[in-house]
């Protein structure tokens, strides 16, 4: 997942450019954001941030960019492509400082008082952007550039640049009446307090809802190094004895392959599917109400049928009849294989004696023993041969390497916000310098559940920054000396994360609007989704799959059976991925104007039945009320993007393949047609170019295990 940490101007840019504020505000003057930092790469000063620096530096901020903006909005020059747009490139530094290290911080590691702070700045950080976007003035002269642009004879980046700060104003109301846009100001803000309370309720109700375990008989199943995981939580909690399951963000909980324990398995995932909806002081359901009924009286003033129409008008979909024409296409196949999967683990459970019916809390522990059965292995037997930090040195790092010829230089002399991040400088194949990587790895408290990248600093050409990106997980930290032993989904997921740094890191853009992984959402998962083919590339296995005390790489056969696997409970898999993105279309696709649901519950039933994904045994990987990507994370009437843009990956991966693999010239290739180029020209545009055709749906029906006998 892709998530942007700043709510300025431009989303998320890292300007290195002086700032007039230092010199006229003493009381600012020693604050940390007030300069660009001096470290390498512009690297934010961590060791010298406190929780008080952070509102002076946003006041000062939006106050700073106000009076930018004005001077362009009443600038007496005629409009210009420089006076103008890059001018408004331009504006913001500090803001954008202080921006990307507080919302990464709020959503990697926060507190008390970073939540009360960002509860507070979010309707003030949305009126500063809706004061930009719906000044008339302003507007006038992005409306006369464009109007004349092809008079302007601009590259062809700048011409693009022009058109989507035209897009973007007309798409924030900048042609909207006076009354109209007062209304949507009001909306923008009650969205953004909504935005920020949802997250915050479901970081505490996932805290709350962690699973209290009196025995360590109750975990048989689980691993020694889990068990010892799970006693470790507890005695942090202050449960000396006992034993605590901490859950993370999906429906689905690791544990529940393993635990031999029915009612426990059972426990663990009533905990999960009620975060949310509990009742208690961090219920969403009311939110989500209000979100759903503000984004469709938004859409209506902009002219829109729904939120769906309006969010997709500027993705590569285009509109939600696209959306659900795709949806609707993978649906009965997917269904169909869960059942066939279900009946093959009912046949199991039959077989042991048992006298219940397959259940959602069973379901991960039977397709472990339908895996074992058919293929002679079970996640366990890998999990001693996926050691954290080999995986990412010789698995992510290797891959990156043989495809892009990128080097990496562990760095310890540079602060961190936490003891468990590391930062590692990135070199190219020349070695010149590329960037900063950071990873956050470890699951804690203050992180918010799944995993995503972000930026501190972004590459911009106009400012001579380069990139500063960070990938978070959230891996459960094992006790003092014992090693950090992943699942193959957890190994998936770091492959998959590091795609979308190697995106943001890759950029060579320059204008700021464009860098990195500032692209439409249904195309910003196709970088990242490619970057799992190299998990299960035999020769980028091998590399890093070994025992982590032995070094002995891992067995032929079990690597074999690995790889044979591969489309296994693909049913499961894509049914439940499907039932979240159907619904999260349910929600916004609903008409514009008064939305009458009050009940969410009721409203996800109906929504599932009716796109025909409906099983009791198989929820969606998300249910509404702990749904943070559509809620919160941006990806509103956006997740379907993740099968969306693995169409393209797996055309994509397809033609490696033929290609040979991991070679350096395709990774070359890659890079320079489709990573570097960022936002700065049309998606689909930048596929069509680097793999000679339109996208294809064939190679992800034949991945998923989908397509038709015979095709």
């Amino acid at each position: 997942m892709k998530t942007s940490a700043s709510l300025a101007l431009t989303a998320g840019l890292m300007m290195s450019a002086g700032d007039a504020l230092a010199d006229s505000d003493s009381k600012l003057a020693s604050q940390p954001f007030v300069r660009p930092s001096s470290l390498p790469y512009a690297l934010p000063p961590f060791d010298r941030i406190g929780d008080g620096d952070y509102e002076p530096a946003f006041v000062a901020g939006m106050a700073e960019q106000r009076r930018e903006v004005d001077a362009i909005a009443h600038d007496p020059a005629a409009p210009s492509f420089d006076n103008t747009i890059v001018a408004l490139e331009r504006s913001g530094t500090l803001l954008n400082r202080v921006s990307a290290v507080f919302f990464n911080l709020a959503a990697s590691n926060t507190n008390d008082a970073i939540d009360a702070l960002q509860a507070r700045m979010a309707p003030q950080l949305a009126a500063h952007r809706d004061a930009i976007f719906l000044d008339p003035r302003l507007y006038a002269r992005v409306q006369a550039l464009y109007n004349t642009r092809r008079l302007l004879e601009l590259d062809a980046e700048s011409a693009r640049l022009l058109e989507r700060y035209h897009t973007m104003f007309v798409r924030a109301g900048a042609e909207l009446a006076d009354a109209q846009k007062a209304e949507l100001r009001q909306i923008n803000a009650q969205l953004s307090e909504l935005h920020t309370q949802f997250s915050q309720n479901l970081l505490k109700d996932t805290n709350a809802a962690a699973v209290v375990v009196d025995e360590r008989i109750e975990l048989d199943g689980l691993s020694d190094a889990e068990i010892a995981a799970a006693a470790a939580a507890a005695q942090q909690r202050g449960l000396d004895g006992k034993y605590v399951i901490t859950l993370m963000n999906t429906s689905g909980q690791p544990p529940l392959a393993d635990l031999k324990n029915r009612a426990v398995r059972e426990r663990v995932y009533r905990a999960s599917i009620t975060r949310g909806a509990n009742g208690n002081a961090f219920d969403n359901r009311a939110i989500i109400l209000q979100i759903v009924g503000l984004t469709a009286r938004r859409a209506e003033l902009l002219g829109y049928a729904s939120h769906a129409a309006y969010v997709l008008d500027d993705e590569t979909a285009r509109t939600p009849a696209a959306v659900n024409a795709m949806l609707g296409q993978l649906a009965p196949a997917a269904v169909a294989n869960a059942r066939r999967e279900m009946a093959d683990m009912q046949q199991l459970v039959d077989a042991e004696g048992g006298t219940f019916e397959l259940a959602a809390w069973d379901w991960a522990y039977y397709a472990e023993k339908l895996r074992k059965a058919r293929y002679d292995f079970d996640e366990s037997q890998m999990k001693p041969y996926l050691e954290m930090d080999r995986v990412l040195r010789d698995g992510v790092f290797y891959a990156a390497q043989r495809l892009y010829g990128l080097s990496f230089s562990e760095r310890k002399d540079l602060p961190v916000y936490h003891p468990d991040v590391r930062v590692f400088e990135v070199f190219n194949e020349d070695g010149s310098p590329l960037g900063l990587f950071l990873a956050d790895f470890y699951k804690r408290d203050a992180k918010r559940g799944g995993a995503w990248m972000s930026e501190f600093v972004s590459q911009s050409g106009l400012f001579g920054t380069r990139p500063v990106v960070v990938n978070n997980l959230n891996v459960p930290k094992p006790p003092d000396g014992e090693p950090t032993l992943l699942s193959f989904d957890e190994v998936t997921t770091m492959f998959h994360e590091f795609g979308h740094a190697l995106h943001g890191l890759f950029s060579d853009v320059k204008y700021p609007l464009f860098t990195g992984t500032s692209v439409p959402r249904d195309f910003v998962e196709y970088p990242s989704q490619l970057n799992e083919m190299w998990a299960t590339d035999p020769e980028v296995l091998r590399h890093y799959a070994r025992h982590h005390r032995s070094g002995e790489p891992m067995p032929a056969a079990l690597l074999d059976k690995v790889l044979a696997a591969q489309k296994f409970n693909q049913g499961f898999a894509t049914t439940e991925y499907l039932g979240a993105a159907l619904l999260d279309q349910q929600w916004y696709q609903q008409a514009a104007g008064p939305v009458t649901i009050d009940d969410v519950e009721a409203f996800e039933t109906q929504a599932l039945q009716q796109a025909g994904v409906a099983l009791a045994q198989v929820p969606p990987r998300y249910r509404s009320s702990y749904f943070a990507h559509v809620f919160t994370g941006g990806y509103d009437a956006g997740y379907y993007a993740y099968i969306w843009s693995e169409v393209l990956d797996a055309d994509t991966a397809q033609w490696f393949r033929a290609e040979g693999g991991a070679k350096r010239e395709s990774g070359e290739r890659f890079r320079r047609m489709v990573l570097a180029r960022g936002g700065s020209a049309d998606a689909i545009g930048l596929f069509r170019a680097f793999i000679g055709h339109d996208p294809q749906i064939g190679p992800l029906l034949e991945r998923r295990g989908l397509a038709e006998p015979g095709r």
